[in-house]
């Protein structure tokens, strides 16, 4: 009676879930979420299993219910590799919500990716590692689910947010640039191939294709121009490669042992060329993290390493000893002595934040008690309900030896705070900057107090997309730092923009410091704020059919911002509204918008597809657009009426003239006058359209005196002059490329756009 009372307290609670995940984030690490899978044909495992051997990465299809919500027509898959088998029940799971219904997602995601949390007896590994390392990279959210399949518990999953377009748009601001994922299509159980970033296949880019994964449309030439660079010219390294970055996520992986990554097999990492042309890593899969791999570490422990030796090894063996296998990532950056002190740097911080201090210990006990009920209602684990309890602390043994966590890294802590360049950093205090009010274009004067320092850099940008700048912090009384050698550094910043990021690096022979200590990822800022005119809307176009496509090939309405100063201004604290009840419902990303330059923001509502889509949509009835400032202050502001497809409200001059009807100048100069309400009185033909070799135009009322051909990002391709008598025109287009263009034709009292099509016939 006890035994069945027991269970239905335990199932009541695991199925009570249901009403407290319904309105939470998908990934609030603190929720578990609820899916219930619905398959109709009954032999949906042989069917899901046949696919799977097949390799082919065909899905099975099925219906959903998400805390609640029911989605239908979703594709079914398994997901990975080693965690996959044929003969178990529970296997992980690739779910595509958008697989038959194009928009369909849930909480703005259209995939989900379910790990069965296999090698890992106390289920908190990929979880308790995913929230570590988002302290310091981009990288996945992740916590956990119940998971039903036609309405039978079938056991508790992590849930991990997918590394797809959608995440790279969120923290990289663009997702249309190259992007691979180390996976190598056959494994080398060897540790030696894989996808280890080594020129040793030469220099045709195809020999390459076995061993990266290509999310992008394109972009060997630039996977290739980073490999070569890497193996041959690594004092070039920083233009092609995010490093500190790279740092950091070397740093993790050694602090927690996490060897089924780069460091052992080379695999298991994203890597994404942002729009500053540099490379930027992202971890992957994390469920054997806390040494649950222990297969190769590619140098001395090629051949695998014990939990003893898991404690005590070296970061830096791809330094000091050898690589048995290639791994130039952390070979290469680790000749550099400057790198390697940052890299301690970052080991150092990760163990002192989340390890000396045992926060790290609380959480995972936080974690176990969030999913003891789901652990110990799953019968579909691979492990019994002592393991789960036990690994905390203790060893499991199955058919590896699993490392209780604790025990791991208590010894791993002390080991690393014991490591040379571990202790005797520079100290670095009571940071200033002068003036205290800065305004667009001052120079700034950063100070700091160091201790114990050899070389002490400022690093600054002005916006959140832009590089940091690194120049050197002086004892030498000529920097507004006090007096010479009295340990206040000091350095200079010109023509300053209205955000200042920055962070201080120190080092002496012996170690680096930072402050912050989470740096680059974190930094200090100083805010100004702009002034009414110094950025504007600049154009607008609220029917967009077919002038600009988005990176997702979408033709969504868009808005133009325009920095009509000489200096850099970020976006930071800045809102667009339709709403003038709301001014502060969309908040602009943090990015800079360089002095006479432009940025475009796309009105569709549609955010998962990156930072620069607003939630809102324009109105081509008419309504009212307005920037305004976390104080509340309206920058400028725009009421605009019912608009015409393709044709802008622009402000003419471009910058501070009134707005008024163009052909869209998308992300350039509005320098031609718009479209009057009297064009309609003109009465041009204009054919053929589309068009291959010359168009005719054919005047029935008044004759232009010019006409201009603009392509669509604004560069005046054609200007003909036409006589008072030309009632009919030839206009030749020989040399032109396919696509949009528009024909601006200046009449006597007004100006007059239309659109062409250009369709050059092949040859």
């Amino acid at each position: 009676m006890k035994k069945i009372l027991f269970f239905f307290i335990l199932f009541f609670a695991l199925f009570s879930t249901k009403n407290a995940t319904a309105q939470a984030n998908f990934y609030h690490q603190d929720t578990i979420q609820e899916i219930k899978i619905y398959f109709e044909p009954a032999n949906w495992d042989y069917l899901l299993d046949s696919l799977y051997v097949a390799g082919e990465k065909g899905r099975l299809l099925a219906s959903l219910e998400i805390n609640g919500e029911p989605l239908d027509s979703v594709g079914i898959r398994y997901k990975g590799f080693s965690s996959v088998s044929t003969d178990r029940a529970k296997n992980p799971f690739n779910i595509k919500l958008d697989y038959v219904k194009g928009n369909q997602k849930y909480d703005g995601i259209d995939k989900i990716k379910l790990s069965n949390v296999i090698q890992d007896p106390s289920f908190v590994r990929e979880t308790l590692s995913y929230e570590i390392s988002r302290k310091y990279l981009p990288v996945s959210r992740a916590n956990y689910a119940n998971v039903f399949i036609n309405d039978v518990f079938w056991g508790i999953y992590t849930n991990v947010e997918a590394v797809n377009k959608d995440f790279i748009a969120q923290h990289y601001g663009s997702n249309d640039n190259a992007f691979f994922k180390g996976s190598p299509a056959d494994l080398d159980l060897d540790g030696d191939d894989n996808s280890n970033l080594s020129n040793e296949h030469g220099t045709d880019t195809t020999a390459y294709y076995p061993f990266y994964d290509k999310e992008s449309d394109d972009g060997w030439a630039d996977l290739y121009e980073l490999i070569d660079v890497l193996n041959e010219n690594p004092a070039d390294i920083e233009t092609v490669l995010n490093v500190d970055r790279t740092l950091w996520m070397h740093a993790f992986n050694y602090a927690l042992v996490n060897f089924d990554s780069y460091v052992g097999f080379a695999q298991n990492y994203y890597l994404y060329k942002d729009d500053n042309g540099r490379f930027n890593p992202v971890l992957w899969d994390l469920n054997q993290s806390f040494a649950s791999y222990r297969l190769t570490d590619a140098s001395e422990n090629f051949d695998g390493f014990s939990i003893e030796q898991a404690k005590t090894i070296d970061p830096l063996l791809h330094y000091s000893s050898v690589s048995v296998y290639p791994r130039p990532l952390m070979r290469n950056l680790f000749e550099n002595d400057t790198y390697r002190r940052i890299y301690i740097a970052h080991l150092r911080t990760i163990i002192e934040e989340n390890f000396a201090n045992q926060s790290y210990a609380t959480r995972a006990q936080e974690l176990q008690n969030l999913i003891e009920n789901s652990v110990l209602a799953d019968s579909n684990k691979f492990y019994s309900n002592d393991d789960f309890y036990n690994n905390l602390t203790s060893t499991v043994a199955d058919l590896v030896d699993y490392p209780g966590i604790t025990d791991l890294m208590d010894a791993r802590t002390t080991y690393l705070q014991n490591y040379d360049g571990y202790q005797g950093a520079p100290t670095i205090s009571n940071l200033d900057y002068a003036p205290q009010s800065i305004s667009i274009g001052d120079n700034l004067t950063i100070t700091a107090e160091v201790v114990d320092a050899e070389n002490v850099t400022l690093a600054y940008r002005f916006g959140g997309n832009g590089l940091f700048q690194k120049i050197a912090m002086l004892d030498d009384g000529m920097q507004n730092d006090g007096a010479a050698n009295d340990g206040v550094f000091g350095a200079q910043i010109s023509n300053t923009g209205n955000s200042i990021q920055y962070y201080i690096y120190a080092e002496n022979a012996v170690a680096g410091q930072f402050s912050p200590a989470r740096a680059a990822y974190e930094y200090y800022l100083i805010q100004s704020n702009i002034n009414t005119g110094d950025v504007v809307i600049n154009e607008l176009l609220a029917a967009n059919g077919e002038t600009q496509a988005d990176e997702a090939g979408e033709f969504d309405d868009w808005i133009e911002l325009y920095n009509t100063t000489d200096f850099d201004i970020s976006t930071a604290g800045l809102y667009l509204s339709d709403d003038i009840e709301n001014l502060q419902k969309w908040a602009l990303p943090d990015v800079v918008i360089s002095g006479d330059d432009y940025l475009i923001v796309w009105a569709d509502s549609d955010e998962e597809q990156g930072t620069f889509h607003a939630g809102f949509k324009l109105s081509a009835s008419g309504e009212v657009l307005l920037l305004s400032d976390e104080n509340m202050t309206v920058l400028d502001s725009i009421t605009f009426g019912e608009q015409t497809e393709d044709v802008s409200f622009a402000r003419l001059p471009n910058g501070t003239g009134p707005f008024e009807m163009t052909f869209p100048s998308f992300n350039a100069e509005n320098g031609v006058t718009g479209v009057g309400e009297e064009f309609v009185d003109a009465d041009v033909t204009l054919f053929p359209n589309p068009v291959s070799e010359a168009f005719y135009l054919k005047f029935e009322k008044e004759i232009p005196r010019q006409l201009q051909v603009f392509s669509m990002d604004g560069k005046l391709m054609k200007t003909q002059e036409i006589a008072d008598f030309e009632s009919w025109v030839t206009i030749e287009i020989t040399g032109f490329s396919s696509g949009i263009y528009y024909v601006n034709m200046m009449f006597e009292r007004f100006v007059l756009n239309r659109k062409i099509v250009v369709k050059k016939i092949a040859n």
